[in-house]
């Protein structure tokens, strides 16, 4: 079994989880962490996979990453919609925020490489 002592739980976007599948050397070190995500991010991976590599593609991730997902609180959807709001000049996504917000209420970093999380607090940024 593994030992669960020495890996990091993350939020990942769908940046994130498409960095992974591409094969991203800078996203390696994450394939050995616990990573989390929303549905929504699920299905914007969905539907980037759909688009670009088709339904088996899609459809494999899909149930691969489907039991990474964790629920969506009304805790996370109240500050995502604050968040969205107080940086409402940056244009961040709905999913983004939200995502962010549910990391922070699980203690947790929120993993992506969207340029405008740069600076923000609670982030692990990497391109």
């Amino acid at each position: 079994m593994k030992d669960m002592t020495n890996n990091e739980f993350y939020l990942a976007d769908t940046y994130a989880w498409l960095e992974i599948i591409k094969g991203n050397e800078q996203y390696l070190r994450f394939t050995n962490e616990y990573l989390i995500t929303t549905q929504y991010n699920l299905i914007e991976l969905y539907f980037i996979l759909l688009k670009d590599y088709g339904r088996e593609i899609a459809e494999l991730y899909l149930e691969t990453y489907k039991k990474n997902v964790r629920g969506m609180t009304y805790t996370a959807i109240k500050q995502g919609m604050g968040f969205k709001l107080k940086h409402q000049k940056e244009r961040l996504s709905y999913c983004d925020c939200v995502g962010y917000a549910l990391a922070r209420e699980l203690g947790i970093k929120f993993l992506t490489g969207d340029q405008k999380f740069v600076e923000k607090e609670n982030v692990e940024f990497v391109k």
